[in-house]
């Protein structure tokens, strides 16, 4: 038989599909093969997945600093930075194969924008039945606010400011609305944040009519002039929780003046691990596990910012980071 006789091998059927950022400013669907499942593992089919604007138009944009590539690595990414590299980390799905008390349960985990993936069962977590699909994909967001306010320990009658109104700033100012606070303020220069805190539960300032003497400020902004606020917001020996990630930028934070007479503090707090107040009597899953409970809050709704089709999503990531300055959560729908 001659190879043009020959019949083609028929076509692999355990396949999926996944968002590749190609290079800065480009992203593509890629085909790829789906691994069976094997002991200990589950297969997921995509439900929702989420784009968290600030990170990921990072990574679209190709800035991601040299320096940190391998501490910037999601969970499942595959290739390198700048590109190409499968990246993302908000991802809902039912798991259809794997261990008998996950089959047919919503879960989420730290897996990229992709319609059917294996896992490890033990990377992924139960999304509690009266939480939706669009929801759930805010809970690595939400999970680190709940790192952050580990490691700040707001206490009863505090007066706390979360200066940013992002994804992170907006979800700690969530859960913060409800602890017994003397004052919260969310201090964002955009005015038209002030209608996402009404939906929060929170009471919405810009930047020059915040008040002062606060007890803790979580900083979420991103930018030099938020973390110098910050600063300024603070009463004497308070301390600022630095949340924000500022990708190839080195801001310039504002030591002198009355910084070290006042003994104010900056604290750093990252999810990459527990805070310390908690990590001797909590994992990073039982955090996760935190976060989606904390999701059965209808209020977080109000960071969800439009949603398209996984088709659509090579388009929509490029529209996200050139210009959506309003968007915090864009939910990915894979039906």
């Amino acid at each position: 038989m001659t190879d043009a006789a020959r019949p083609s091998p028929p076509e692999d059927p355990r396949t999926c599909r996944a968002y590749w950022t190609v290079e800065p400013g480009r992203g593509e669907l890629r085909t790829g093969r789906l691994p069976a499942p094997g002991p200990g593992e589950v297969e997921v089919r995509a439900l929702r997945s989420g784009i968290s604007r600030g990170t990921e138009s990072l990574v679209h944009r190709g800035l991601v600093p040299a320096r940190v590539h391998e501490r910037m690595r999601a969970p499942f990414q595959e290739g390198d930075f700048p590109g190409p590299v499968k990246y993302g980390y908000l991802a809902v799905g039912v798991v259809e194969r794997g261990p008998e008390e996950l089959v047919g349960r919503r879960v989420f985990s730290l897996h990229p924008h992709q319609d059917r993936y294996v896992l490890p069962a033990s990377a992924v977590t139960p999304v509690p039945e009266d939480v939706p699909s669009d929801r759930a994909v805010l809970a690595g967001s939400v999970e680190t606010a709940v790192n952050a306010l580990w490691e700040a320990a707001p206490r009863f009658g505090d007066r706390v400011a979360v200066v940013g109104a992002g994804m992170i700033g907006a979800c700690a100012a969530a859960l913060l609305a409800r602890f017994p606070l003397a004052r919260l303020q969310l201090v964002d220069p955009q005015p038209a944040r002030g209608e996402l805190a009404g939906r929060l539960g929170v009471e919405h300032v810009l930047p020059e009519d915040a008040a002062g003497e606060c007890d803790l400020v979580l900083h979420a902004s991103s930018t030099a002039a938020g973390l110098a606020r910050g600063l300024e917001l603070l009463g004497d020996e308070g301390e600022l929780i630095e949340l924000s990630w500022y990708g190839d930028q080195d801001p310039a934070v504002p030591l002198g003046a009355d910084f070290h007479a006042r003994r104010l503090q900056i604290r750093a707090s990252q999810v990459g691990v527990v805070a310390p107040a908690r990590r001797a009597r909590r994992t990073t899953a039982d955090r996760l596990a935190t976060a989606l409970d904390a999701l059965r809050d209808p209020r977080f709704d109000a960071l969800l910012s439009g949603t398209s089709s996984f088709e659509e999503l090579p388009a929509t990531m490029a529209r996200l980071a050139e210009d959506a300055p309003d968007v915090l959560c864009h939910v990915v729908r894979y039906d």
